[in-house]
């Protein structure tokens, strides 16, 4: 009997480049469940997204090793690529918010093991204009944050320099103007600081933020928005409501469910896709692709 064929693409600097400790008990694991296993470390951005794209048709499953930008990667290229096959995921990143969506351990063996072991799960994934992206586009504060603040400080202390960091610059908030669209043409024109249109239960290792009774195959988004509030004694209530904290409510923020949604601005607006840097946009238009790939899962 042949062994099943697996490409391994693993990003060696995720989180603290903590794979470095864990690589050969990775491939150790998926060899003793019968796979042959190719090991791809990325060279760069953009790269595991290229190499998932281009593997030959011989591969029975892509296995990643990274945070969730590694796994944005590997989806994209599944996405961009002729044949489909599933994919695992052993999250080393610094907050893993759609590894914990899943119930993927944070362990690097036990979720080696449940790439072995466990079922599929078909998986919704988006579009924002032309790219993939598996659980969250955003724009606004705290997409700026997390460009601003260092590296080595944002895996040390994870979400807690991003809350950190806001509260310091919140004396000059920045607003967006936006004309949102979506349903049967519902729009929404106002100065927003923040947008997320997500797919997880968590962000930013933030639990709640995104709402209540989020699926991941549900083909719909959950989507959040804050307008500029009024005052400043508006945004300990705002703050509270955006966390997920029930004894908080703020009119500034909006939230809904949805397949399809456009967004419009004047000038162009930095945004994030999963986490990762996704350009500077006037217009972009978010779509859902119902449970387009699928991923192992406990």
């Amino acid at each position: 009997m042949n062994a099943q064929k697996m490409l391994f693409v693993y990003n060696p600097h995720a989180g603290k480049a903590t794979i470095r400790g864990h690589l050969l008990d990775l491939i150790d694991i998926f060899t003793k469940a019968g796979y042959e296993v190719t090991a791809y470390p990325t060279q760069s951005q953009g790269d595991g997204e290229r190499r998932v794209r281009e593997r030959d048709d011989g591969y029975d499953i892509v296995v990643c090793c990274g945070g969730d930008g590694t796994l944005d990667e590997v989806v994209s290229g599944m996405m961009n690529s002729n044949v489909k096959v599933p994919i695992g995921y052993v999250p080393a990143g610094s907050t893993n918010d759609f590894a914990k969506s899943l119930g993927i351990p944070s362990s690097m063996t036990r979720a080696a093991e449940i790439v072995v072991k466990s079922s599929e799960f078909m998986c919704d994934v988006g579009t924002m204009n032309d790219k993939n992206f598996v659980y969250c586009a955003a724009f606004g504060i705290f997409t700026d944050i997390s460009y601003s603040t260092d590296q080595t400080l944002k895996n040390a202390l994870g979400h807690a320099a991003y809350i950190l960091q806001s509260v310091k610059e919140l004396q000059d908030i920045r607003s967006y103007h936006m004309k949102i669209t979506y349903g049967n043409g519902t729009v929404i024109e106002d100065e927003f600081i923040y947008g997320m249109v997500t797919n997880s239960i968590q962000v930013g290792g933030i639990q709640n933020i995104t709402g209540k009774n989020v699926r991941l195959d549900d083909g719909e988004y959950e989507v959040t928005l804050v307008r500029r509030p009024q005052s400043l004694i508006e945004l300990p209530n705002l703050v509270g409501a955006l966390l997920g904290n029930s004894k908080f409510s703020s009119n500034d923020l909006i939230s809904f469910k949805l397949s399809h949604i456009t967004f419009e601005s004047d000038i162009p607006v930095a945004w994030t896709r999963d986490g990762e840097y996704g350009g500077e946009h006037t217009k972009v238009e978010i779509s859902n692709i119902p449970r387009a790939v699928a991923i192992k899962v406990p």
